[in-house]
């Protein structure tokens, strides 16, 4: 997510951060660079001039260029704008005022509004609610037959009839099931079209008149840049949108979109879609996002994957045997696990503090790759050996060498390696395998 744009502004920056004093011509010709970047990154020319002025404006005044440290200042005041920019705060989904609430997708094809509709779904059922979707997009072949199977795979519950009936009445009766069921929002998966059109904005409108949604939010590709703003602000014109959803982030997207969509249309955006899997829709933070894009991390986004895909009890059993010195190769296939349920290593590294510039360096294909060969080889091991490996002899090495597609010489480094990891446990506080309280539960697993 805005790879480019963060590589180009750190490379602004760390010029600007080792300056004593900045003077009037350093800002100018650093805030050239960096509206450059904005615009390679396609974000809104407007959007670019606003942002540029309101920068230079308050980087030329007294708080920066008398400022001990003036380079971390303007960087300071780079963040600020961006947060501004994007939306200055979060925007969650506002409920009814009685259950059911609707919340109502639109957009265009190929924006990925029916898989999102079931990621919304997934996300509402973990906040604690319960979540009916309704399938209304009768006009795409198989968004129906989708939809209801990302419901059973999710064991999220779908209302859908035949493709023939009117998408107002589908919604209107799936309202009513909801009702029934005592599901408190419901998610409508209506029709799109390839383009904007009459004929698709008095559908919507008139589900719109009838239902009376808390929430109309628009699902747009974040690949289709400043076009993704041009949609936005017609349905938003035509319809009136409560929010924006923007899906595949975490593909080529230059992040122009992102950075436009709030100050163009003044509708913000709610949700960003980071991958294809039922959990990789986010809640949108400006302040996190402003923060990955000049590669400060974000470790609130981290934490809260972790706290969403550990389970607690585990964890606590797992600092218990690490504080007691009792740590072996099960509990470890259990941790690569864990961390392969939070997302993909790069995307986990972008969110850690003076990393992200170490994930594009870094392959981290052949991570992933080092990771899957480690989580073979611990498989191909039988419980007894996993909990004891020191009986592992060269003839059980060969075994599990044939078993998990590797090597003796694999099967060996990894042996060693947690070898290293069971003395560095043992060589904590003491020397008698004490780990402090809390540290041992946040200790990741090794890779190569």
């Amino acid at each position: 997510m805005f790879e480019a744009l963060t590589e180009k502004l750190s490379r602004v920056f760390s010029r600007l951060s080792g300056k004593g004093m900045l003077t009037e011509k350093d800002v100018d010709e650093a805030l050239r660079e960096v509206r450059l970047a904005l615009l390679e990154a396609d974000v809104s020319l407007k959007v670019v001039k606003e942002f540029i002025a309101r920068v230079r404006e308050r980087t030329l005044g007294a708080e920066v260029l008398r400022s001990l440290s003036p380079g971390q200042q303007m960087i300071k005041l780079v963040n600020q704008e961006l947060v501004a920019v994007l939306g200055g705060s979060a925007s969650y989904l506002t409920p009814a005022g009685r259950p059911p609430s609707v919340a109502m997708l639109v957009g265009l094809q190929g924006s990925g509004k029916t898989t999102t509709a079931a990621k919304l779904g997934l996300h509402l059922r973990r906040s604690g609610q319960r979540p009916l979707l309704v399938a209304a997009d009768t006009r795409r072949p198989a968004a129906i037959e989708q939809l209801v199977t990302l419901g059973k795979q999710l064991d999220i519950p779908v209302y859908s009839e035949t493709p023939e009936n009117k998408p107002v009445d589908i919604c209107a009766r799936g309202l009513k099931r909801a009702e029934e069921v005592a599901a408190t929002w419901v998610v409508l998966d209506t029709q799109g079209r390839l383009h904007v059109d009459d004929e698709l904005m008095d559908e919507l409108s008139q589900i719109r008149s009838r239902l009376s949604p808390s929430e109309v939010l628009l699902v747009v590709d974040a690949m289709t840049g400043q076009d993704a703003v041009r949609v936005a602000g017609e349905f938003h014109k035509r319809v009136g949108l409560t929010g924006v959803i923007l899906t595949k982030m975490d593909g080529d997207a230059r992040g122009g979109a992102a950075l436009s969509v709030r100050s163009v249309t003044g509708v913000p955006i709610k949700f960003i879609g980071v991958g294809e899997k039922a959990d990789a829709l986010e809640p949108f933070h400006p302040d996190r996002v402003a923060s990955r894009i000049l590669g400060m991390g974000d470790m609130l986004s981290l934490i809260e994957k972790a706290q969403q895909s550990f389970d607690a009890g585990k964890v606590k059993e797992m600092d218990r045997k690490l504080r007691a010195a009792k740590f072996d190769l099960e509990d470890l296939l259990w941790q690569l696990k864990e961390v392969k349920k939070m997302g993909p290593i790069s995307q986990l590294m972008e969110m850690v503090p003076g990393f992200g510039g170490l994930a594009k360096k870094l392959n981290t294909g052949e991570e992933e790759g080092q990771l899957k060969k480690l989580e073979a080889i611990i498989q191909s091991m039988t419980p007894s050996e996993r909990q004891s490996p020191e009986t592992i002899d060269g003839s059980r090495r060969r075994r599990i060498a044939r078993g998990s597609g590797t090597t003796p010489q694999d099967v060996n480094m990894v042996l060693n390696q947690f070898r290293q990891v069971q003395k560095l446990v043992k060589m904590m506080p003491g020397g008698k395998g004490k780990l402090p309280r809390g540290l041992a539960a946040r200790m990741l697993p090794y890779s190569k």
